[in-house]
């Protein structure tokens, strides 16, 4: 049934329209904006450390190059992660986990959709998710990923922590691994969800949040609201938020 409930904006790597995705810019011009969440993805570095970063390497969004994973967070740090995006953000550094923490300490009414990359060890997991605890946000985070291994590794570290499934696909046995891993949401592509309501529909009925990934248009915004999805992953908050208001 179509609903006029308003679904959550969620931020893609921050305002990454605007400012260098997944940098502390683009996540305070995100806050800004009015985006209720940001979403953020977390690779681990060689030393354990959570370096916030949506590729295996280092090469497309700084002046570095190499796999993450073999970089400590030191040499990490020290990359310009800004220029390739525009000269007024030169010298933009990657933000540790623990930058991000402070960032929803200092916005209390903003969350986190938490997405670690690959598989992590449980070791570093831990560590992540201390960050989490001992800051007092857990209750404003949602951590998600396509990889199986990756949620039962969260389910493990840290079994109360709210976790979602993202899928490129949905058929009956979709339903069946959430209910396994336990997640409470079911994150689907925007274009699943257009083309296939009926996706919606059984997520809903499972009793699981569906939040969308990634429509940066009012053309693709108006159908998902209308289905009712419960949350937007977007690169552009800025404008979702106006388009919302508007309505």
């Amino acid at each position: 049934m179509p609903t006029t409930t308003r679904p959550l904006i969620i931020a893609h790597r921050g305002n990454s329209s605007v400012a260098p995705e997944n940098t502390l810019p683009a996540f305070e011009s995100a806050v800004l904006a009015g985006a209720d969440m940001i979403e953020i993805d977390v690779q681990v570095c060689e030393d354990g450390i959570g370096i916030v970063i949506h590729d295996a390497t280092v090469d497309r969004t700084t002046d570095g190059a190499g796999p993450v994973a073999a970089l400590r967070s030191t040499e990490v740090r020290h990359l310009d992660a800004g220029s390739w995006f525009a000269p007024a953000y030169a010298g933009t550094a990657l933000p540790v986990f623990a930058d991000v923490v402070d960032l929803l300490l200092r916005h209390p009414d903003t969350a986190l959709l938490l997405e670690l990359k690959g598989d992590w060890p449980l070791e570093p997991t831990n560590r992540l998710l201390a960050e989490v605890d001992e800051a007092g946000v857990a209750d404003r985070v949602l951590a998600q990923g396509f990889s199986v291994a990756m949620l039962r590794t969260l389910r493990e570290a840290a079994p109360d922590l709210r976790r979602g499934l993202l899928i490129s696909e949905f058929d009956e046995s979709t339903l069946t691994l959430a209910a396994d891993l336990g997640v409470v949401a079911l994150n689907p592509p925007a274009t699943l969800v257009i083309e296939r309501p009926d996706v919606l529909t059984a997520i809903h009925d499972a009793g699981l949040e569906a939040h969308v990934w990634t429509p940066n248009t009012a053309e693709l915004w108006a159908p998902l609201v209308e289905a009712g999805v419960d949350g937007i992953i977007t690169d552009r908050p800025d404008r979702l938020v106006g388009w919302l208001s508007a309505r």
